[in-house]
């Protein structure tokens, strides 16, 4: 009864017409359904992440989820649009504290709803500090998530210090992109880059062709500053990634043996996923000033106008 509630009020809050609507989802969560002429997508309030998106028109979401994800508070749900924040991976000074830190696994609140003449809709979600939190990481701040759906997918992860000493973090948009045949896809846009190669212990090594995936893959890449592409072969398709306040990019892929010793994913989920995810993470690491705002940002475009 209390999430039926909560979900009514989300409604009379929040709703608009047609557009924009609460739902109890998946593990009796509150999810946002969005539907306009340019696109369809589902959004969960645990981690503020985006689980689905296709604009009109196209075959194919964007995005993964497992059917093993969790749909749980004080658990990730494995797909869709994590945000790790505000530290990247382990702790830099305590690996005892959460991975990819405090807000993947928790509720977000609403802040606003909006739906534009142009047909667009969009939604404001933030995370604020509070006492347990603060027990985590000693600082005051507000974390707000602005989605916009239209024909591209775009999120802004805006970062303000609320209290009077500066702080430091990392932080990623972990994007979950959902592809045809992992064997099938090149990530374009990193050749030439240096990256640091997580599976060899931190190794550095370069990027001289596109990145194609026939194992296990995690990988930092570093000075990332332009567009970058994945080319989904099989579905004759590319998704183009254009970001800004991120100087570096992750790409992850598990392959077979994380995949099956992952109780959130299925055995064969690797061939359905690539990770590439927008980021400021390693020695990318982004100083917030007392009273001051930091914004990490990402646009994704499908064109399925290829031919094979």
């Amino acid at each position: 009864m209390e999430q039926l509630n909560q979900i009514e009020q989300l409604n009379q809050q929040y709703a608009i017409d047609e557009y924009v609507k609460f739902i109890k989802g998946k593990g009796d969560l509150p999810f946002i359904t969005v539907t306009t002429q340019n696109a369809v997508a589902t959004i969960s309030l645990l981690g503020g992440q985006v689980l689905s998106y296709q604009p009109a028109n196209t075959k194919h979401d964007l995005l993964f989820v497992s059917n093993n994800a969790y749909f749980q508070t004080g658990k990730a749900t494995k797909g869709g649009t994590p945000v790790c924040w505000p530290w990247f991976a382990a702790h830099p000074e305590d690996d005892t504290l959460p991975f990819h830190g405090l807000v993947r696994n928790q509720l977000w609140q609403v802040a606003s709803t909006e739906y534009k003449k142009n047909g667009d809709a969009v939604v404001t979600l933030i995370f604020k500090d509070t006492e347990q939190t603060r027990k985590v990481w000693p600082h005051t701040f507000e974390l707000n998530e602005v989605i916009t759906i239209s024909d591209t997918l775009g999120i802004e992860l805006i970062t303000t210090n609320t209290g009077n000493e500066s702080f430091n973090i990392t932080q990623a948009i972990h994007t979950y992109f959902n592809i045809g045949e992992i064997t099938q896809v090149q990530v374009t846009g990193l050749e030439n880059k240096t990256y640091l190669d997580e599976v060899e212990q931190f190794k550095q090594k370069k990027q001289n062709d596109s990145i194609t995936v026939n194992e296990e893959i995690d990988r930092i890449y570093q000075q990332t500053d332009k567009p970058l592409c994945i080319r989904d072969k099989s579905r004759n398709r590319q998704i183009h990634i254009t970001h800004s306040g991120s100087a570096t990019t992750v790409v992850w892929n598990p392959w077979i043996e994380i995949s099956r010793n992952s109780k959130d994913l299925q055995d064969d989920d690797y061939q359905r996923f690539i990770c590439v995810e927008t980021a400021n993470a390693a020695n990318d690491v982004i100083n917030v000033e007392s009273k001051e705002s930091y914004t990490l940002s990402v646009v994704y475009r499908i064109d399925e106008s290829i031919k094979s």
